[in-house]
């Protein structure tokens, strides 16, 4: 076969092919947009940590979809506005991130995540949480966590219902130290032997404990592995040899340092 001809049949293959892709991709556009989104009784929701937390449920999904994206059942499937229905979900407070996508049965498929928080403010009647990342989202009206509370004098202004991140850079630092906090607890006694932390009016914690008398006076959240060395020093040696009780307030805000009192 001459050179000429060859070419000619391979640039005809080419083309050939590209028709069949434009038609079967033609095809399957049709066949898409023919193709309708079922209804809320077939929606697949995925909430990745349930059995950790109870924040969101199915059922509220269901509802934010019909209050907020309005319909969504009987439209054609490459009607329905995916990035939309993702932005919605996330603009919940207790959502950290959500995924949703569509299958060729016309079935919503939702996938999402919860914020974990690792502290919780009680300013007055205004609640929230924290995440590790700085995160502020207001209590939930579904489930709870237990974390530590802190109260008091907190040296941060948080409107009520608000959730994000704090604009103030000297309130972030002091947010930021009292997260390195809630980590050094994490897996540790004190996790679940400290449940409260009270912010005195100089900015120094207090540290009270679930069971027992003693109130660790804590002093800033710094130097926070020694100060915890301390309380264990207190409970391993200083405790023991009195009746329980016996301090009232024991001040580990001293390097190398317990301070009893009765």
């Amino acid at each position: 076969m001459k050179p000429i001809f060859r070419r000619g049949l391979g640039l005809l293959t080419i083309l050939l092919c590209g028709f069949i892709w434009l038609l079967s991709t033609g095809m399957a556009g049709r066949q898409r947009r023919a193709r309708t989104c079922q209804g809320k009784g077939s929606l697949d929701v995925i909430i990745t940590d349930s059995l950790e937390r109870h924040f969101v449920t199915r059922e509220e999904v269901e509802l934010w979809l019909d209050q907020e994206y309005r319909a969504y059942a009987g439209l054609p499937l490459d009607s329905v506005n995916l990035d939309l229905i993702e932005k919605m979900i996330c603009s919940h407070s207790a959502v950290r991130d959500c995924e949703s996508w569509l299958t060729d049965d016309g079935i919503l498929h939702i996938a999402l995540s919860q914020r974990q928080p690792v502290m919780r403010f009680q300013d007055g009647q205004n609640g929230y949480y924290a995440d590790s990342e700085g995160f502020l989202f207001p209590l939930q009206s579904r489930g709870s966590v237990q974390v530590p509370v802190v109260d008091g004098a907190l040296p941060i202004s948080v409107p009520k219902g608000f959730k994000g991140e704090l604009a103030d850079s000297t309130q972030r630092l002091w947010l930021s130290r009292m997260l390195s906090l809630a980590h050094a607890m994490e897996g540790t006694l004190w996790q679940e032997n400290i449940s409260q932390i009270h912010v005195e009016k100089d900015g120094d914690l207090v540290l009270i404990p679930r069971e027992g008398r003693e109130r660790f006076l804590f002093g800033a959240p710094t130097r926070v592995p020694e100060k915890f060395r301390l309380m264990a020093a207190y409970y391993e040696s200083v405790a023991p040899a009195k009746e329980p009780g016996w301090y009232s307030l024991v001040d580990v805000r001293h390097r190398k340092q317990l301070v009893c009192r009765k």
